[in-house]
């Protein structure tokens, strides 16, 4: 059992754009990084085999919230945790089901103990606090953990969102003793990542900035951001965090987001991201390419026979043709949802596997700027 370790390889020139390794006992994950969320213990249409081999996934999120309603503590329990149950070998993150307590439950009350609200599923109703949300954690046995926190919608009145960032800085105190007066489950560390809150509020973010750093976890969120902010706002406040939170610790800057959007936080000095965007939108018929954005559902993809991707170095999207991909969709067969899964997924994976290469080889900034045109293109 070793505690989450990070080394910081290379800085960009003329960027905040970082090239890292992080050590967890489930092995390395190179940083930057893209986390593909696998809310329920599976990411959507894809098997762990796939995300392995084809995808090249280091590490995958999974959800508290979904975790516990199903299929609950006592069976991840009796599995010797999430790894063994869903037969993943790598790292895993946890996030806290804050975030899903406040979207997705009815009549959620929030008070100072914690928040009671009703399951999405059957309408039962539970209470998450900060203690039994590390219990739950402990139990899942993730590498990492969230810290139980409260994200305020955008927009929030200042006053509101002082006092939900005051609330979250409270309730991490508390997931610290917690977690301080259980031991890790199944033999290995778990290491708990704080969350910045504070809204759109920059007297806020910094205060929350600087009293997460106080606490010199192993590493750091960034939560209530890509909640609705227009996107310069959204880099502004990640900038700003960055520079506050410490460099000798990974960031992660949670639900984020497009292609250009990591982009544009890997150059404002975030490690790590995590987005239900390149499955979700694929199951729509979007893909994402290393030669722009692609809506295979349209006409003219019919009788393109070309590969689906033929600049991504992976066997599927080089196999398939967009003709055959668009004609799966057509016919609601499945194998098409997989196939555009695989395709957003192993993109995100090589475009930050590719930004990480430019910055160990001192090129980030050219390329990036270069990239973002790519990436944004509408074929």
């Amino acid at each position: 059992m070793a505690i989450l370790d990070f080394q910081l390889l290379s800085t960009a020139e003329g960027s905040k754009a970082r090239a890292g390794k992080i050590t967890t006992d489930h092995g390395e994950i190179r940083t930057p990084i893209f986390m593909p969320v696998g809310t329920v213990g599976s990411v959507k249409a894809v098997t762990q085999q796939q995300l392995k081999q084809d995808i090249n996934a280091q590490i995958i999120l999974g959800n508290t919230y979904h975790l516990y309603l199903r299929p609950g503590t006592e069976v991840l329990e009796a599995a010797g945790g999430l790894h063994k149950f869903n037969g993943w070998d790598r790292p895993i993150l946890t996030d806290s089901g804050g975030y899903q307590v406040f979207s997705l439950a009815a009549n959620r009350k929030i008070k100072e103990e914690g928040v009671m609200f009703q399951s999405h599923i059957d309408g039962s109703r539970h209470l998450f606090s900060p203690e039994n949300v590390m219990d739950i954690q402990r139990s899942i046995g993730a590498d990492i953990i969230m810290a139980f926190d409260e994200c305020p919608p955008y927009p929030s009145d200042y006053a509101y969102a002082k006092k939900s960032m005051e609330l979250t800085h409270r309730w991490l105190d508390r997931c610290f003793a917690r977690l301080a007066e259980t031991p890790d489950k199944y033999g290995y560390t778990q290491n708990l990542f704080p969350i910045v809150q504070g809204s759109t509020y920059e007297d806020l973010r910094k205060a929350s900035c600087e009293y997460i750093a106080s606490k010199n976890a192993t590493g750091n969120a960034i939560g209530g951001l890509s909640v609705g902010e227009p996107e310069e706002m959204m880099y502004g406040f990640t900038e700003m965090c960055c520079d506050i939170l410490p460099a000798a610790k990974p960031r992660y800057l949670m639900g984020v987001g497009t292609p250009w959007n990591l982009l544009e936080g890997i150059d404002r000095g975030v490690d790590m991201f995590d987005c239900v965007m390149p499955t979700r939108n694929g199951r729509n018929g979007m893909l994402f390419t290393t030669q722009g954005v692609i809506n295979i559902r349209n006409k003219k993809f019919a009788s393109d026979f070309s590969p689906i991707d033929p600049g991504l170095p992976n066997e599927m999207s080089q196999y398939y043709s967009k003709a055959y991909l668009r004609h799966l969709f057509v016919a609601d067969e499945i194998l098409g949802l997989q196939l555009a899964s695989i395709q957003n997924l192993s993109f995100y994976l090589w475009l930050i596997g590719e930004a990480r290469k430019q910055i160990l080889d001192g090129n980030f900034t050219t390329w990036k700027n270069d990239m973002i045109e790519v990436v944004k293109r509408r074929l």
